[in-house]
């Protein structure tokens, strides 16, 4: 899963102390119900897309059990069923899993689903299961058909753009809420205006935006660019959007500026957080019980220094000992040493709170690293066209302000920041 794993909805993000991370809160909880998907993109990093193993309802009890039974769940859980296809776990195995997660929730904890999905298995059948929990709904879609079938194909290589339509029009037709997640090739970052129409005429009014990236055994083409050739690509594509976007009034959320806002301009006193830098608060669970934390795409990668990023399973251990692993783990060590390494070092920290560990691993080669390209795409450049068009607005009202250049640390370097900055 690239990009951040949020969605509209999901709740405010403020920073912890290392001493109460000592607690842990349990914010998002990301199952695999099964690691099998139905298709075969070919940006995919997930190693174990044609398993078809799916979770037993009797791991379902027991994660939620020791969640609730532990103490340390959030006061509104974020369970975000994902993986490779959802869907492909029957609509039977979320109504049993759905009724008991219910009857265990303490009336104090309120617990939102949500689905990440490639869309192509929707029907009315599904419809009735998102309306009845009121489940939040993400679908993969790239854009218009030529650059949505060119990496989003089946497994016998046909594209994949008139599945996912039909089920977005199911969606739409059953009054089913949802946001698209739009992977940006080389092509599409130059067809910011083109995106837009797609999206308007498709009746689409949530978009989320992920820049294809190198992860696992996938290379992206992009990443052959240096990070200020992407950095500038991308703030000329958002920038664009964003604006178009507004003035037309009918795409109402844009996920890069709209879950960057409230970072930039919060309260006074209120320190950033980030849910991957801090144990258990993103928690991940694998369909045989497998646990680990911090960014989710580790679950199932493997790696030479710190092999499977595995705490345990949640079939056999506690979340305490799952815990008590996690602070005495390399893993641990290292990623609080990055985050570390982000706060002294890169004048972002304050809205974004340390970055995302699985790309500083993947590529910086380290957790304990600082900026990446995708700290660069998705807090740097929103953060500059945001401050960018509040200075606008500023010289709007007082005809004085001058629009100040965006911030140019780049590879985390200290820089001043703007008196609006927190």
């Amino acid at each position: 899963m690239t990009g951040e794993p949020t969605c509209p909805g999901a709740p405010p993000e403020t920073r912890r102390s290392p001493e109460i991370c000592m607690v842990p809160e349990i914010c998002m909880v990301i199952v695999q119900p099964t690691g099998f998907c139905n298709i075969d993109c070919s940006y995919c990093y997930l190693p174990d897309r044609t398993d078809r193993h799916v979770m037993a309802q009797t791991t379902v009890a027991r994660l939620f059990s020791e969640v609730f039974r532990s103490g340390w769940a959030s006061r509104e859980i974020i369970v975000l069923w994902h993986a490779g296809e959802p869907m492909a776990a029957p609509v039977s195995f979320y109504r049993e899993a759905f009724a008991a997660i219910e009857r265990m929730r303490p009336p104090d904890v309120a617990v939102k689903h949500s689905f990440q999905t490639n869309g192509t298995l929707v029907n009315i059948d599904w419809c009735r299961l998102f309306q009845e929990w009121n489940v939040g709904i993400g679908v993969s879609l790239d854009g218009p058909q030529a650059l949505h079938d060119r990496n989003r194909k089946t497994r016998s290589g046909r594209g994949t753009f008139d599945r996912t339509m039909a089920g977005i029009r199911c969606l739409q037709q059953n009054g089913v809420p949802f946001h698209v997640l739009s992977v940006l090739s080389g092509e599409s970052l130059s067809l910011p205006d083109e995106m837009l129409a797609f999206y308007e005429q498709a009746g689409i009014d949530k978009v989320c935006f992920n820049v294809e990236e190198s992860e696992g055994s996938y290379v992206s083409e992009l990443f052959t660019a240096t990070r200020e050739e992407i950095r500038t690509r991308f703030a000329a594509f958002l920038r664009r959007f964003w604006h178009r976007a507004r003035a037309g009034g009918r795409v109402r959320f844009v996920r890069e500026i709209d879950q960057v806002l409230p970072r930039v301009f919060r309260p006074d006193g209120m320190p950033p957080r980030n849910i991957q830098c801090e144990p258990l608060a993103m928690l991940n669970v694998d369909s045989r019980g497998n646990v680990s934390t911090f960014s989710p795409e580790l679950l199932g990668m493997k790696n030479a220094d710190y092999g499977d990023f595995l705490l345990g399973n949640i079939n056999i251990n506690t979340l305490d000992e799952i815990h008590a692993a996690c602070l005495q783990s390399a893993l641990y060590r290292d990623i609080s040493a990055g985050t570390r390494a982000c706060a002294s070092g890169c004048s972002y920290f304050s809205v974004c709170g340390g970055g995302s560990p699985v790309n500083k691993l993947f590529e910086n080669g380290s957790f304990t690293g600082t900026a990446t390209s995708f700290c660069t795409l998705t807090q740097m450049v929103p953060t500059d066209l945001i401050l960018e068009a509040y200075d606008r607005l500023e010289q709007s009202w007082t005809g004085t302000a001058s629009i100040a250049p965006p911030l140019s640390n780049a590879s985390a370097e200290a820089a001043p920041l703007p008196s609006r900055l927190p």
